[in-house]
C-alpha cells in the first residue's frame, strides 16, 4: 500500500472539558426549563422569541417565502424517501405462533416508539433534506408523536422557511425553534412547552452529540455522529473529475470531514488529486472544502482489490462508492459501511437528497455494529410467549434443574410450582 496523500491525525479534543460545558447545559435545562432555552437562544443565536414551538402560521409564511419549484422538489424527494420507507417497512413483519416444541407458543410483535425529537442542525448550512430523512422513516414506522427541532437563523428568531416547508411536507407533528444541547436536554427532560420524547434522532455539532451521548439512558437515540466521510474504491476505469467531485461534496461539509480515494491505479490517483485541485479554484465552498481536503483527505494505493476490500472493512466508512468497471464482483466482501452508492452513475449526493435511502448514516467506525437511520430505528420487536398446561408441565423440571445451578431458587420454586 503507497499513500499518495496522507490525512493528518484527528486530535483528541478536549473530552473533559467537553463533557463538563454539556452537562452544565442540560443540568441548568432541567433545573430552569423553558427559561434555560430562552437564555440560551439570546446568548448563542440573538434569539428573542418567546414561544419556543413554532406556529402554523409560521408554516404557512415558510412557504410563502419558497418558489413553487422548491416546494415541488421537497415533494418529489420526498415521494421517493416515503416509497422506500414503506418498502423496508413491509419486511419488518409480526412473528405469531412459533413452537419450538408442541404445546409452547412463542411470537414478537412490531411496536413503533410513541415519541420521538428528529434533530435537524441548522449551522454552516440549513440542511432541510435532514428533515425529510428523519421525520419520514419515523411517521411510516408509526410513531404517534414525530416531534422536530432546529436552530434558528441567527438574530432572525425563526428555523429557515426551506426546512420548516420541509418537515411540514414529511408530516411532522410538532416543530419546536430550538438547538444545540439544549435541545436534547429538553427533549430528553421536558420543559413547560416541550413534553419528552422516548427517543431522538439525527446528526448534530460536537455539543449535540456528546449531549445524545450523556442523555443516552434517559432517551434513546440513534447513534453518536462524527464529521461526514466518503470512501471511494477506484480501479482507474472511471473519471478522474467525478471522483474529485464525489470527495468534495463531502468535504464542503465542514472543516473536519473527511474524503478518502483508494485505487489501484496510481496514475488514477494522482488524476483525482490534480482534479481536486482544480475544482477548489472554482468551486464556492473552496474555503471549508480546502481546509477539510488538507487536513483529512487522503489518497491511498493499493495493489490489488481484495487489499481495498479489506481495508474499507476495516475503516467502515459512512458512505462507501465503488468506482469500478464491475462492482458487482466485489460487492459481497463489503460488511463494515454506512450506505453503498454502486458504479459511476450513481453519486453519494444523489443519497443525500432524493434517491430514496436514507443519509442519516454512523460514522467513526460506528457501521461495523450499526447501519443508519431507516423505518427500523423506530421499531421495537416485542417478544411474547403462551403454552399449555401439559408443555409448562413438561418444560418446569429443565427450568427448575437449571436455576437450582444459578443458585436462584425463587425461579426454582416458581418452576417447581408448575409441576
Amino acid at each position: 500500500m503507497r499513500v499518495l496523500k496522507k490525512s493528518q491525525e484527528r486530535t483528541e479534543e478536549d473530552r473533559r472539558e467537553l463533557s463538563r460545558l454539556v452537562q452544565d447545559i442540560i443540568d441548568n435545562v432541567r433545573a430552569n426549563k423553558d427559561e434555560a432555552l430562552k437564555e440560551y437562544g439570546r446568548k448563542f443565536d440573538a434569539c428573542e422569541r418567546e414561544q419556543i414551538r413554532v406556529s402554523k402560521d409560521e408554516i404557512e409564511e415558510a412557504y410563502a417565502q419558497l418558489s413553487e419549484e422548491e416546494i415541488a422538489d421537497l415533494k418529489a424527494a420526498a415521494s421517493n424517501i416515503r416509497a422506500f420507507a414503506k418498502a423496508q417497512r413491509e419486511t419488518v413483519k409480526p412473528l405469531e405462533n412459533f413452537s419450538p416444541v408442541p404445546g409452547i407458543f412463542l411470537g414478537h410483535r412490531i411496536i413503533p416508539v410513541n415519541s420521538c425529537c428528529c434533530y435537524v442542525p441548522g449551522g454552516n448550512y440549513p440542511l432541510y433534506s435532514t428533515a425529510l430523512m428523519l421525520i419520514i422513516p419515523a411517521k411510516v414506522a408509526g410513531v404517534k408523536r414525530v416531534a422536530a427541532c432546529s436552530p434558528v437563523m441567527k438574530g432572525k428568531g425563526k428555523i429557515n422557511p426551506k426546512t420548516l416547508v420541509a418537515m411540514d411536507i414529511a408530516g411532522v407533528d410538532e416543530i419546536y425553534a430550538v438547538g444545540g444541547a439544549q435541545a436534547i436536554a429538553a427533549f430528553s427532560y421536558g420543559t413547560e412547552e416541550i413534553a419528552p420524547v422516548d427517543m431522538i434522532v439525527g446528526p448534530g455539532n460536537r455539543f449535540v452529540t456528546e449531549a445524545k451521548r450523556q442523555c443516552y439512558g434517559q432517551v434513546g437515540i440513534d447513534f453518536v455522529a462524527g464529521p461526514s466521510e466518503v470512501l471511494v474504491i477506484a480501479d482507474g476505469s472511471g473519471t478522474p473529475a467525478v471522483v474529485a467531485a464525489d470527495l468534495l461534496a463531502q468535504s464542503e461539509h465542514d472543516v473536519n470531514a473527511k474524503g478518502m480515494l483508494v485505487t489501484t491505479d496510481e496514475a488514477f490517483g494522482k488524476a483525482v488529486i490534480e482534479a481536486v485541485e482544480a475544482e477548489l479554484q472554482v468551486l464556492e465552498t473552496a474555503e471549508i472544502a480546502r481546509k477539510s481536503w488538507e487536513t483529512y483527505g487522503e489518497v491511498v494505493v493499493v495493489d490489488d482489490i481484495q487489499e481495498a476490500v479489506d481495508l474499507v472493512n476495516d475503516y467502515a466508512p459512512e458512505h462507501l462508492e465503488l468506482n469500478l468497471k464491475n462492482p458487482e464482483e466485489v460487492i459481497e466482501g463489503f460488511v463494515n459501511y454506512g450506505s453503498m452508492f454502486i458504479g459511476e452513475n450513481t453519486a453519494e449526493v444523489f443519497g443525500d437528497y432524493a434517491s430514496g435511502t436514507n443519509h442519516t448514516l454512523p460514522t467513526l467506525k460506528a457501521a461495523r455494529y450499526t447501519g443508519g437511520v431507516w423505518v427500523g430505528t423506530f421499531l421495537k420487536t416485542c417478544t411474547q410467549q403462551s403454552m399449555t398446561a401439559e408443555a409448562s408441565k413438561k418444560l418446569a423440571p429443565l427450568v427448575s434443574r437449571l436455576a437450582d445451578g444459578e443458585g436462584l431458587m425463587g425461579h426454582k420454586a416458581a418452576a417447581d410450582i408448575r409441576k
